[in-house]
């Protein structure tokens, strides 16, 4: 059933949105800086493909001399840290910024320049990172940049400080991204749009931001102090001062666990959107699903010391984060029962983001269940810094959040663009995904347990692995072929694709209540929301069971009696929510500004300078200087006008 979008017409005295590249340049529309970040990790993410068929081809055959051990450490290094920090996290920050204030019926997120600020520094953070190609001096350590081996008595050159600079820019980004979305969450959700009521997807972006707000100071920390003992002689890592060799492994990894699941929440916020709509059931157990997230987020700063069983800690500390770290599992497997329990009995349609969404069930179970092996200590003693980590932290990180990822692209690439991606080329897209990557990693788990050890760039051919490495090398190929259709399914979709209309997949979140692509004011009026499930409420209103609040959510989010949906109008009344004066002719457009495009560019030139020339650093802090005065002195609105953001 086709839905009507609700309350999209251009408000009455607004202007028409800007065009061309400067309004790219100048946007604060959620839903444009949302595209920008899809689009720049996504390249992110080719690059980091082009780095991981390096290493495998170097890997294919022993002896092999295509890469030489420097190279390698820079390639392996620049893999890891492009997955995590400039495609992964980002990616899912760009899916949040278009979506979430669609789905709390919000008309812009709540600080659009502070929004368009963590846009720029993500793409100055990794244009700093990449360009220490340039100067021959790429990050050469490991994604994790062990100290005190990165310190300068070990590393003297300069590729540590690309890493550390970078890293602190990127964090930068994630911290704004992060108040923005909570920020939002909180204050701007629609009349009517209760907690109890959010969809699942926001619910995990609320978590993650979190996460990211508490975890990402650590990492900071530790890189400022890695930085200070580099060049100015401090010692908080090197023993024979007085430092602790393993305190960058506590602040790093109390980052880096909270991190995986700064990756896999919002991908479970995806997930638990696409199942139901596409097995035309409601989400069972939505409570449990939103609770359970809010439990991993609580487990994972209890988890961290998992990483470093091997380095020596008491019996004690060995004995909680064992015990924490299997406890962690039980949260996800809530989920994945709620997911199989939507599927059943459900009309399943398998469309190419189902298909996706089911794999992603399947290969994170393998990944959780090696996850819990490696919590038992003397099993992970056997096969730390082994191949069996490889393949668990793929099975999670890219059987997990990248599946994820697709099937949301699939599922969203219609809101986006107002066409449909081809379903012919979806499933040849899943079909060489997943034989790619099982073929790929799978065989990794036999690996470590032959023996070989990760991070190496070559091995002898009398260790019994070269025909693992080749199988691995041929899935990896087919991996990346996979990702070449699904470019080329975009490519041919955004001219020659379906029209899709506002709701091709009859769901019944408010995303879908909008044009495609929505407006830049996305709604006139704020849709009426009465249960979890408002859209499906419009649509069907004379559905009991809806009615009821079967939906997960109920008309109060506990299962009363809900009231009758109304058409959207001008005024609300909301038993919660005092009544509010919607008047279309007030709806702002979002506003063009250069200010945060200035401010990240200055950081950046003062990064740069900082290890280049004082001349750089001296220009740099200066533009930053000019862009904070233009953006705290610009325009205001009257004061009896909505504050500016």
């Amino acid at each position: 059933m086709a839905a009507t979008a609700v309350g999209t017409a251009r408000p009455h005295g607004a202007a028409l949105p800007h065009t061309g590249l400067l309004a790219w340049l100048g946007t604060t529309d959620h839903k444009r800086i949302g595209i920008l970040y899809i689009c720049t990790t996504f390249t992110f993410f080719l690059f980091g493909g082009v780095e991981a068929l390096l290493m495998r081809t170097q890997l294919a055959l022993p002896r092999s001399t295509l890469l030489a051990p420097d190279t390698y450490n820079q390639i392996f290094t620049m893999h890891g840290t492009t997955m995590i920090f400039l495609f992964m996290m980002p990616m899912l920050v760009g899916l949040g910024n278009y979506l979430v204030p669609l789905m709390i019926g919000a008309r812009d997120i709540a600080f659009p320049r502070l929004n368009a600020l963590g846009y720029w520094v993500l793409l100055f953070g990794g244009i700093f990172l990449y360009s220490s190609f340039l100067f021959g001096a790429a990050p050469d350590a490991g994604w994790f940049a062990y100290a005190p081996l990165t310190t300068a008595p070990f590393s003297p050159t300069p590729n540590l400080d690309f890493w550390i600079l970078g890293i602190e820019l990127l964090g930068i980004s994630s911290i704004a991204g992060s108040i923005n979305f909570l920020t939002t969450i909180f204050c701007l959700r629609a009349p009517g749009m209760t907690i109890g009521r959010m969809p699942l997807f926001v619910w995990m972006t609320m978590v993650t931001a979190v996460l990211t707000l508490v975890a990402m100071p650590s990492l900071a920390v530790a890189a400022a102090l890695l930085f200070l003992d580099r060049h100015l002689g401090t010692g908080f890592y090197l023993a024979p001062v007085g430092g602790d060799p393993l305190l960058w492994q506590h602040l790093f990894w109390s980052f880096g666990h909270p991190e995986v699941y700064i990756l896999i929440l919002p991908a479970f916020g995806i997930i638990s959107e696409v199942v139901p709509v596409f097995s035309r059931k409601p989400l069972f157990g939505y409570y449990m699903v939103a609770f359970s997230g809010v439990a991993i987020g609580f487990l994972s700063f209890l988890v961290w010391a998992h990483h470093m069983f091997a380095v020596g800690l008491p019996v004690t500390a060995q004995a909680f984060f064992a015990a924490s770290s299997m406890t962690i599992a039980v949260p996800t497997a809530i989920k994945i029962f709620n997911w199989i329990g939507t599927m059943w009995h459900g009309t399943i349609r398998l469309t190419a983001a189902m298909h996706f969404a089911i794999g992603f069930i399947g290969n994170f179970i393998i990944g959780g269940l090696s996850g819990v092996m490696v919590a038992v200590v003397p099993f992970d003693w056997q096969v730390t810094d082994s191949y069996f980590i490889v393949a668990h932290m793929h099975y999670v990180l890219f059987g997990g959040s990248m599946l994820a990822v697709f099937a949301g692209l699939y599922y969203w690439f219609p809101k986006m663009t107002g066409r449909r991606l081809s379903e012919r080329l979806g499933i040849w897209h899943v079909v060489l995904t997943f034989f790619g990557f099982n073929l790929t990693f799978f065989p990794m788990h036999f690996l470590g347990l032959l023996g070989m050890p990760r991070r190496v760039y070559t091995y002898a051919p009398d260790q019994g692995w070269e025909y693992i490495n080749f199988a691995e090398t041929v899935g990896a190929f087919i991996l990346g072929i996979g990702v070449l259709v699904f470019i080329v399914n975009v490519l041919r979709s955004l001219r020659h694709g379906e029209v899709a209309g506002p709701d091709p997949w009859d769901a019944w979140t408010l995303e879908w209540a909008t044009t495609s692509p929505p407006p830049p004011w996305n709604f006139v009026t704020h849709p009426p929301v009465r249960s979890a499930r408002p859209l499906w409420d419009l649509k069907h209103p004379e559905d009991p069971d809806w009615r009821r609040g079967r939906s997960g959510g109920g008309a109060a989010g506990l299962g009363q009696p809900a009231a009758a949906p109304q058409p959207a109008r001008d005024t609300h009344r909301d038993e919660s929510v005092p009544a509010q004066p919607a008047h279309p002719a007030d709806v702002e457009l979002p506003e063009q500004t250069y200010w945060p495009l200035l401010l990240a560019a200055g950081l950046a030139v003062a990064f740069v300078g900082a290890l280049v020339h004082i001349v750089l650093l001296v220009l740099g802090l200066g533009l930053v200087v000019y862009a904070l005065l233009g953006w705290l002195l610009s325009e205001r609105p009257s004061p009896d006008a909505e504050p500016a953001r």
